[in-house]
C-alpha cells in the first residue's frame, strides 16, 4: 500500500488504472464544520491483487491536483466501483464538476440482487468476500495528520474487499440480465440536480406546523438567506441559526436588533453583523410578500382519498414480489408510493421502467379489478379475474 501526495505520482497510477477493467473508490471527509464536505482522503484498488493506494490531498497540500483522477472518471473504457456513492458524488461534482463514467454502486446492485434494503458494506463484507472490517476507526478525526495505522489500514479495506464483492455482483446481474435495473438508479446519482441546493426552495425542508402563508414567506425568505449565507461561507446551516430559531423568527418577526436580542434561540453571532443584517432583511421581505406570492407547501398527499383496504393489498403484493423477483422492497416502491397508488395516482417511478415490470403492471391491475390475491402455502399468489 502507498499513500501518493503528488500530481506525478496519481497520474502514474491513474494511468495503470486506464489500462483496467475498473477500479475501486472510496472517500473519507469530514463536514461537521462546512457547508461543503470537506475532503480527507481517497483510496483507490486495482482489480485481482493489482496495487491499492491512499491519496492523501492534505499531506500533498498544493503539490497534488485531482486532475489525473478525473480524467480517469471521463475514461468511459474503466468502470469506477463504489459503495453508497452518492456523498462521494457530491464532493466530485461540486470540485470539478465531474462524474465517474461509468458507474458501479456495490449498495444499489446488492439491493436489486437481494441482499436487502441498504445493504451495509460490512455485510456485503461478511456475505461475500468471507472477511471482516475494523470499524473501529470510521468516527476518527480524518484530517489530523499523520493518519495512524488502523485508520489506513481500515481506509484501504474499504475498497480492497470492494473488488471481490463488484465481482460477485456484476456476474449475478449479467445473469439475471438486471444490468439495466442498477443503471436506471445510478441515473440520478450522475445527475447534476441530484447535488444542487436551490436557496429558493430550502424552506420545504423546514417541519412547521403551520400553513399561515405569511409565516410561510417569512419562513422562505429566513431559509434563502441562511442557505446563500452558509454557502458563501462554507459553514454549516446550523452555524448560522437552526431550525428551531428560524420558526421562533418567522413567528415573532424582529424588526430591530433591539428585537432580535430578545431572541431565545438565536445564537450570539447571529444577534450582531452580517447574520443579524440579514435576518432583518429577510422578515422584512417576508412581510412585504403579495399574498399572491406566497410560498404553496405541498399539501396534496394530505388530501389523498386513499382506500385503506387497496393500500393494504398493495403491501401485500409488494412484498410477494419483492420476494419473487429478489428485490428490496423499498427499492420498488416506498409505503408513500403505495397510497397514493390506492389513491389513484399514476405518475409514479414505481409504474415505470423495471419497476413496472417487477409491480407496477400487477399494482394496476389489482387498482382496476383484474386480479386477486390468494395464499397458496406459505405464498402469495395472483390470480387472474
Amino acid at each position: 500500500m502507498r499513500t501518493l501526495t503528488t500530481t506525478e505520482d496519481l497520474a502514474d497510477f491513474c494511468a495503470t488504472a486506464r489500462r483496467a477493467a475498473y477500479v475501486t473508490l472510496d472517500t473519507e471527509f469530514l463536514r461537521e464544520r462546512t457547508y461543503y464536505s470537506r475532503l480527507c482522503l481517497i483510496q483507490m484498488a486495482l482489480p485481482g491483487d493489482g496495487e491499492a493506494v491512499l491519496v492523501d490531498p492534505i499531506a500533498g497540500g498544493e503539490a497534488l491536483s485531482l486532475a489525473p483522477l478525473y480524467e480517469l472518471f471521463r475514461d468511459t473504457s474503466v468502470v469506477k466501483v463504489f459503495h453508497a456513492a452518492r456523498q462521494d458524488l457530491e464532493i466530485f461534482y461540486h470540485d470539478a464538476a465531474v462524474f465517474p463514467q461509468p458507474l458501479f454502486d456495490t449498495q444499489v446492485a446488492a439491493m436489486v440482487c437481494g441482499f436487502g434494503e441498504q445493504a451495509g458494506y460490512e455485510t456485503l463484507v461478511r456475505k461475500i468476500a468471507r472477511g471482516s472490517v475494523d470499524k473501529s476507526s470510521r468516527f476518527t478525526d480524518w484530517s489530523r495528520r499523520p493518519l495512524s495505522e488502523a485508520q489506513q489500514a481500515y481506509a484501504i479495506a474499504d475498497v480492497t474487499h470492494l473488488r471481490v464483492i463488484y465481482e460477485y455482483l456484476a456476474k449475478e446481474l449479467a445473469k439475471s440480465g438486471r444490468q439495466g435495473w442498477v443503471e436506471e438508479e445510478l441515473s440520478v446519482l450522475t445527475d447534476p440536480a441530484t447535488y444542487q441546493n436551490d436557496p429558493d426552495e430550502a424552506w420545504r425542508r423546514i417541519k412547521t406546523r403551520t400553513a399561515s402563508g405569511r409565516f410561510l414567506a417569512i419562513v422562505r425568505e429566513l431559509a434563502r438567506f441562511r442557505e446563500i449565507h452558509a454557502r458563501e461561507r462554507n459553514v454549516p446551516r446550523n452555524r448560522v441559526f437552526k431550525d428551531d430559531a428560524l420558526l421562533e423568527l418567522a413567528s415573532t418577526r424582529p424588526r430591530s436588533m433591539e428585537d432580535l436580542g430578545k431572541s431565545r434561540m438565536l445564537l450570539r453571532d447571529a444577534r450582531k453583523g452580517p447574520i443579524a443584517d440579514g435576518i432583518l432583511a429577510a422578515v422584512n421581505a417576508g412581510m412585504e410578500t403579495r399574498p399572491e406570492d406566497f410560498p404553496q407547501p405541498d399539501n396534496e398527499r394530505d388530501k389523498l382519498q386513499v382506500n385503506p383496504a387497496l393500500a393494504d393489498l398493495l403491501r401485500v403484493l409488494l412484498k410477494a414480489r419483492s420476494e419473487t423477483a429478489g428485490v428490496a422492497q423499498k427499492l420498488i416502491a416506498t409505503a408513500s408510493e403505495l397510497d397514493e397508488i390506492a389513491a389513484g395516482r399514476r405518475n409514479l417511478p414505481a409504474l415505470r421502467g423495471w419497476r413496472r415490470e417487477v409491480f407496477g403492471a400487477d399494482a394496476l391491475r389489482l387498482c382496476d379489478g383484474q386480479i386477486a390475491l390468494a395464499a397458496r402455502g406459505s405464498n402469495v399468489v395472483v390470480v387472474d379475474l
